[in-house]
């Protein structure tokens, strides 16, 4: 109870509780229109986008790990959400969603949360920015009112005859229009006065277009509402029995890859954002497992802790976890009070909010300078963002993570060779660094090249480490110098190098 209770202590200072119960003001309307956006785009009831945020509230936010990041239903997952919802069905997600948090309960008692951060950076770049422009593709159907193609590819060679479409369909040229207004109030907002930025961007620019719909009397789809007790769906059992397919296995381990590596990336962004109680990266992803695990149970959306609504508590001044408790109360309440205001909200600005979500996803500012200063991470980043984009989530961050092992182990393995004659005429060959397989063609051109003729002493006295595959490379070409005639090839090798 103790620890517990420590990071609220600083309600007892004066006008902190006002601050946190402000700051969960303006996380609850960010928080808003991302909820239903992300749910709409996931292609799942809006209210289950509202319900994951209040649980990221209301139970996340009550546990321990980041006091100050939040957590609810993110951008990131959208594109891998709809993907399994088109696959197995919407109760099916669920189950999906529950085993995720199980697991990532299980990750964080085994305490391997501080691994998450082991993961190559230039990978989930790679897979946001992949997150990013397949949703930026998506959302540009959605946002005039077209079908999504299935595919990244697809959405990517459909977008001229997209364009085509719109500009002689007059109803989705103005559902086009309205969204591209919703985008533009997103950019140009922040750079309004400070008396006007009061209002949150994301809800701005939805109740902007809202209004204009409404005045214009636009003929314009918008947000379906089910109602909260319709929209909950809980996994029955063959849901749960459907869990042993290897497909399932596999959309539930992407899950938990990505939402358990934006969560803790998110948290490592949040503690330099605030000088309070640093995050605790184990407990972190205990808190998020909970989160997903209650989802899960309710048929909702999987969660994330985000960096945006996030970003959005500490700058309005959040001091303890108070904040982002409240504002998944804020949630609720709008939930159970005003639930057919959902239904004024145009379905053309929810997708210009995740289209500009999508491009912020990109890492447009870090990519130039990332490749003059790393050029093989930043090959790492491109490939693991078009592997997703034409293929799918899962397989390519599978290709990222193996791009990105294999430029380690090359980088890794830097053997060098140097030859030096002695009086006598014969070679010193002599091997330092780490030789490994990825090495011996450079290497063996090199022995190669040498004289047939001359008796050649190799010394691998300073070699830090030879695989097996190397030494048996190098004992061959020592039996084949020596079968040609001259004097024996004599190695050197020190005891660790051969190990």
């Amino acid at each position: 109870m103790h620890t517990f209770l420590a990071p609220f202590r600083a309600l007892r200072e004066p006008g902190v509780l006002r601050q946190d119960l402000l700051a969960s003001l303006v996380v609850f309307l960010v928080a808003l229109p991302l909820c239903v956006g992300v749910a709409v785009a996931s292609g799942v009831p809006a209210e289950l986008g509202l319900v994951t945020g209040i649980v990221g509230g209301l139970v996340v936010g009550f546990l321990p790990g980041s006091s100050l990041q939040v957590s609810g239903p993110a951008a990131g997952l959208t594109v891998l959400v709809f993907e399994a919802v088109r696959e197995f069905g919407l109760g099916m997600l669920g189950a999906i969603v529950l085993l995720t948090g199980l697991l990532q309960v299980t990750l964080g008692l085994l305490r391997c949360g501080r691994w998450f951060r082991a993961i190559s950076v230039s990978v989930v770049q790679g897979m946001l920015a992949g997150i990013g422009l397949v949703l930026i593709l998506g959302q540009l159907y959605s946002m005039t009112g077209a079908d999504q193609p299935l595919s990244g590819t697809a959405k990517l060679t459909g977008l001229p005859g997209l364009a085509a479409d719109t500009f002689t369909t007059p109803g989705a040229l103005t559902a086009a229009a309205l969204g591209l207004g919703t985008v533009a109030v997103l950019v140009l907002w922040p750079k309004l006065p400070a008396r006007i930025r009061v209002v949150p961007a994301p809800l701005a620019a939805v109740a902007l277009a809202t209004l204009a719909t409404a005045a214009l009397s636009l003929d314009l789809e918008t947000v379906t509402v089910r109602g909260l007790a319709d929209a909950i769906q809980p996994p029955g059992a063959s849901d749960l029995a459907a869990l042993g397919s290897l497909a399932v296995l596999g959309t539930v381990l992407a899950f938990t890859l990505i939402a358990s590596a934006e969560s803790l990336f998110s948290a490592a962004a949040v503690d330099r954002m605030h000088d309070g109680p640093r995050t605790h990266y184990d407990k972190e992803l205990v808190a998020q497992g909970v989160g997903n695990t209650v989802c899960g149970v309710l048929g909702a959306l999987p969660m994330t802790a985000v960096i945006v609504r996030s970003s959005a508590n500490v700058q309005a001044g959040a001091r303890t976890p108070l904040s982002r408790i409240a504002h998944g109360g804020w949630l609720l309440l709008f939930v159970v009070l005003l639930p057919a205001a959902l239904g004024l909200i145009p379905l053309a600005a929810l997708a210009g909010v995740l289209i500009h979500a999508g491009f912020k996803l990109l890492p447009v500012r870090d990519l130039l300078p990332l490749a003059r200063a790393h050029r093989g991470e930043a090959v790492v980043l491109l490939t693991t963002a078009i592997a997703i984009l034409l293929t799918n989530m899962f397989e390519g961050v599978l290709i990222g993570i193996a791009l990105a092992v294999a430029k380690s182990a090359w980088e890794t393995s830097q053997a060098k060779v140097s030859v030096s004659e002695l009086t006598d005429g014969r070679l010193i060959i002599t091997l330092t660094g780490n030789a490994t397989f990825l090495r011996l063609p450079r290497l063996l051109e090199t022995l190669e090249a040498l004289p047939k003729d001359r008796p050649i002493e190799l010394d691998l006295t300073a070699t830090q480490h030879l695989d097996h595959a190397c030494r048996t490379t190098l004992e061959n070409w020592a039996i084949r110098h020596n079968d040609s005639g001259v004097e024996a090839v004599r190695m050197t090798t020190h005891r660790a190098a051969a190990e």
